[in-house]
């Protein structure tokens, strides 16, 4: 036997004491959880003298509050019970509870079995459970809740009655920091039906590719990142996607021009960032070119008193001058500013490109 052989023999040898591993640990939980449910049926407060089960977990197991009653919630959902007068509470899935103390159900499978149950009339819950059961065997917890949404919806498959004829607002947050570091921070929350096509569409682009230099090496986090850019870029293609302070969305590079032929030195990136001249020279095989010439002074635009508003050239070298909004205390970025007339227009101002004194970039 060659050592590829025998490496993946003791990979098959450690996979499978992982798995002998799990199973115990499963059931042990498990049988905690049947403990507990005893324990509880008996007098927490009595024997124990804490106010719930849940908080005597809390201390045994060193776990957090919620952690403890997610325990005990789900050990209730498995195992049968008895009120403190005597009365059985039945468990609403006893055949996952038999399952789980064998070690064969995971938290995950555990919980979306309890949760499509619980959702179910009496009469229902046993061929439903059994229906779960079967297919978890041979599929993950996702495939089961998925199979737990069909006979939901089959059973049931008006759902519950809303508490409003309006449809809800979808719930969409997004936030985008720059980092004293130099990189972004993304971090968001959507609806389903947002969270699922934006998933379908990183899914699409983070698909593993082999190029002539070899198989793809990066990490499902690289290949989401990379393809999170690649939608970006997709974005700004878009013939369809709005016009911002006159143009079409963009960033701005501006680096001299004998950094840009000789690749050394830096270049400043939209409002904040900066990145190497290399860098811009291979973004400039692909991208507009402006050239600017811009002095000590500052090389005017002069366009006179033909026009009143900002024109694109223009607005572009304020870009280039000020680096954003010229008004005191104001950070605001060049791109939601807007060119100003010191002097108004109206009475004699020139849309020209002058001394700082002529112009500020503001909100108007």
């Amino acid at each position: 036997m060659d050592s590829e052989a025998v490496m993946r023999a003791d990979a098959v040898a450690l996979a499978d004491r992982i798995s002998a591993l799990l199973t115990v640990v499963r059931s042990a939980e498990a049988e905690i959880g049947s403990l507990l449910v005893e324990i509880e049926s008996r007098g927490v407060m009595e024997l124990f003298g804490y106010r719930s089960v849940a908080r005597l977990f809390e201390h045994l197991a060193d776990v957090p509050k919620a952690a403890a009653e997610s325990v005990v919630k789900r050990a209730r959902g498995l195992t049968p019970g008895r009120n403190l007068d005597g009365s059985p509470v039945p468990a609403a899935a006893p055949a996952t509870g038999a399952a789980a103390l064998e070690g064969r159900l995971s938290t995950p499978m555990i919980d979306t079995i309890i949760g499509v149950v619980t959702q179910l009339s009496p009469e229902h819950r046993d061929d439903a459970e059994q229906h779960l059961l079967s297919f978890a065997s041979e599929a993950g917890h996702k495939q089961v809740a998925a199979l737990g949404a069909r006979i939901l919806a089959h059973l049931d498959p008006d759902g519950a009655e809303p508490d409003t004829t309006e449809p809800a607002t979808p719930s969409r947050e997004l936030s985008l920091r720059h980092k004293r570091t130099g990189v972004w921070e993304l971090q968001g929350r959507f609806d389903d039906e947002t969270g699922t096509r934006a998933s379908a569409l990183l899914d699409s682009l983070a698909q593993r590719r082999t190029t002539d230099e070899g198989p793809d090496l990066r990490s499902p986090q690289e290949r989401y990142g990379d393809a999170f850019s690649d939608a970006v870029d997709l974005a700004l293609n878009s013939p369809d996607l709005p016009m911002q302070a006159g143009e079409r969305a963009h960033v701005m590079v501006a680096v001299s021009l004998e950094d840009l032929k000789s690749g050394v030195g830096r270049a400043i990136l939209g409002d904040l960032g900066t990145m190497s001249a290399a860098e811009a020279r291979i973004h400039a095989c692909d991208c507009m070119l402006i050239p600017a010439v811009l002095g000590g002074k500052s090389e005017p635009l002069d366009l006179g008193r033909q026009r009143r508003l900002v024109p694109p050239g223009l607005r572009r070298a304020l870009y280039l001058r000020d680096r954003g909004c010229a008004f005191p205390g104001c950070h605001r970025p060049p791109r939601h500013c807007q060119g100003h007339h010191v002097r108004h227009w109206a009475d004699g101002g020139p849309t020209e490109l002058g001394p700082v004194s002529k112009w500020v970039r503001a909100i108007r």
